[in-house]
């Protein structure tokens, strides 16, 4: 039997052993292994003296075995002269991966069924990408929806935010309990913009929007939201240094990050345990900084997020930080989330380190520059005054949503501006071609038509004298053919308040 398949000759044995990327090597008619080339050793990890006289089916999953899987692709093979498919294999290690598999009937001058020839090739990594591809344009469109749904609900919050700044600074002084109602409605609101917030930053990557932040006061309204989010079974500890202070970051982007930890920290303890939250100031001397590379030496606001789970160990460590990288099953993550940490934190000029045991839970330390009192500016202490001086500039407002352009152009002529307003594109381009008195074109970029990208590109080439101001309530992406100088056209993102309105329209007026 051997010599009938090894009749091919001597030339195609050379080449079939000269094959590393392919496991190729023959069957008799029963399925047992008669020929093993380098490829089949490297991808299965048996060498041929293991090997050679038993059954493929040692190849197959436990699962595929019971359901017959290796008879059929044989007997398929006999009756039709191939058979082709893919699936999970089985190393000489146990360890799984996906293959290509094709196999050959062979038969001899009479027609005699003499075995088989069978070549499989290992696509683990190509199947890894593919789902990946999937995961990635899932995202994506589930991103668009959100974008969407996200867009409308931050117009919605502006009109509801807006007006109830504005009636904040009308009620008469006489009246505590409604300006209390007020007061409540406004941080709930702004509760609500956060959180929205939050649900766009897996869909799309945002622009961070540094500001002093009071570490421990932040952290206070996180801690509470995060114990109603976990299960009571999880106890959820806060220990606090006073000495701590601010530290500049994104805070609905450091929110996102500490989240990211305890839905970690939850998964890792399995939904029992306890969740420490601790903070505290470090002091990083010039000799301490060889050791932490990423830092200057100086004084560091450090948040410590420790869990009692199941630990990790050194190699899972030394990927952690890695995208896609994830030590849970498949469709139970996507290996993003440490890494959306990791980038916060560098960008915001911290460091992060993991220390961790199998069995003895796990500590993550960021390391975030903290602010001295010179750095922190007055404005960034209180809520701005605005209408300090009045303003007699000409705005041309281009919003779709009634409610939004109401509320804005309302409020822009409280402060002093003169205000024309437009539902679209065409109809501020029209308004412009006859007044040329507008100073700034103040415009949504989500507009029905021509988007608000592409009516400031037109604006830049025929009117270069006039000022512009994006708004949206959720950042799509610019086109490629979209130029740098519209680019760089300032943003004031949706939700905004009458403070903020005023603070960006000035700055670009004065800019």
């Amino acid at each position: 039997m051997i010599a009938s398949l090894d009749s091919s000759g001597q030339h195609v044995a050379r080449l079939i052993e000269g094959i590393r990327d392919c496991a190729i090597y023959m069957l008799d008619p029963a399925g047992m292994v008669v020929s093993w080339n380098p490829g089949a050793e490297r991808i299965k990890g048996y060498v041929a003296e293991e090997i050679v006289g038993r059954s493929f089916s040692e190849f197959y999953t436990p699962e595929d075995r019971a359901n017959g899987l290796p008879a059929r692709a044989l007997a398929t093979a006999a009756a039709t002269g191939k058979f082709e498919g893919e699936g999970w294999r089985v190393r000489k290690d146990g360890t799984k991966f996906w293959a290509i598999v094709l196999i050959d009937a062979l038969r001899g001058p009479s027609g005699e069924l003499l075995g088989f020839a069978k070549v499989t090739r290992d696509m683990t990594e190509r199947r890894l990408m593919q789902e990946q591809l999937h995961q990635s344009q899932k995202m994506e469109a589930i991103g668009q929806l959100t974008g969407g749904v996200a867009h409308d609900f931050n117009n919605l919050l502006t009109v509801m935010l807006g007006n109830l700044d504005t009636l904040s600074q009308i009620l008469p002084a006489d009246q505590p309990r409604w300006q209390r109602c007020v007061d409540q409605a406004l941080r709930a609101g702004e509760r609500a913009a956060s959180l929205t917030q939050q649900l766009l930053a897996f869909a799309r990557r945002q622009p961070l929007k540094p500001k002093p932040v009071d570490i421990n006061r932040s952290l206070q309204a996180w801690t509470e939201m995060v114990r109603r989010t976990l299960p009571e079974s999880i106890n959820v500890r806060r220990i606090e240094d006073t000495t701590v202070g601010m530290a500049e970051v994104d805070p609905n982007q450091l929110e996102s990050a500490l989240l990211n930890l305890a839905v970690n920290a939850r998964d890792a303890m399995a939904g029992a345990g306890t969740l420490t939250i601790e903070t505290a100031t470090a002091h990083i001397s010039d000799n301490e900084v060889r050791l932490l590379p990423d830092l200057k030496p100086g004084t560091y606001v450090l948040i410590c997020i420790t869990d009692t789970g199941s630990g990790m160990t050194q190699e899972v460590m030394d990927r952690a930080f890695d995208p896609f990288f994830t030590t849970k099953p498949m469709g139970q993550g996507t290996g993003l989330g440490l890494s959306q940490v990791f980038g916060f934190v560098k960008q915001s000029g911290g460091h992060i380190k993991l220390y961790s045991r199998p069995g003895h839970g796990t500590t993550v330390k960021i390391y975030l520059p903290q602010l001295q009192d010179a750095e922190v500016s007055p404005a960034a202490r209180r809520q701005p005054s605005p209408g300090s001086r009045t303003r007699e500039e000409t705005i041309l407002v281009v919003e779709d949503n009634d409610a939004v352009r109401s509320f804005t152009t309302d409020t822009l002529r409280d402060f002093g501006f003169s205000v024309i307003e437009a539902v679209d594109a065409s109809e501020a381009l029209k308004i412009l071609d006859r007044d040329r008195s507008v100073d700034l074109l103040f415009t949504d970029i989500g507009l029905p038509g021509l988007n608000g990208r592409e009516l400031a590109a037109t604006v830049q080439r025929r009117y270069p004298r006039v000022r512009l101001l994006f708004t949206s309530g959720y950042a799509q992406m610019p086109s490629p053919t979209m130029t740098s100088a519209v680019m760089e056209i300032p943003l004031l993102s949706k939700p905004f308040t009458r403070a903020q309105l005023y603070e960006r329209i000035c700055q670009s007026l004065d800019s």
